[in-house]
């Protein structure tokens, strides 16, 4: 990883909770990433980027993985 990327890059705590909720405490305490709020299954890219965190969420938008960087 290069020295821009955040040093927190994992939130297990968050596993469970509700997407957008998760997404507000992620850009919280790190200013400098984007988190997005992803229906689990749905295709992305494969690139990484330390600037992002998905939140990969089920159909009722709980949290159903560790959010982390990428």
């Amino acid at each position: 990883m290069s020295s821009t990327c955040p040093p927190k890059n994992a939130w297990p705590e968050l596993r469970g909770t509700n997407g957008d909720f998760a997404v507000s405490v992620i850009e919280r305490e790190n200013t400098r990433v984007d988190a997005v709020v992803i229906l689990e299954g749905s295709p992305v890219t494969t690139d990484f980027r330390c600037d992002r965190v998905r939140v990969f969420v089920n159909r009722y938008r709980i949290v159903v993985g560790v959010p982390t960087t990428g």
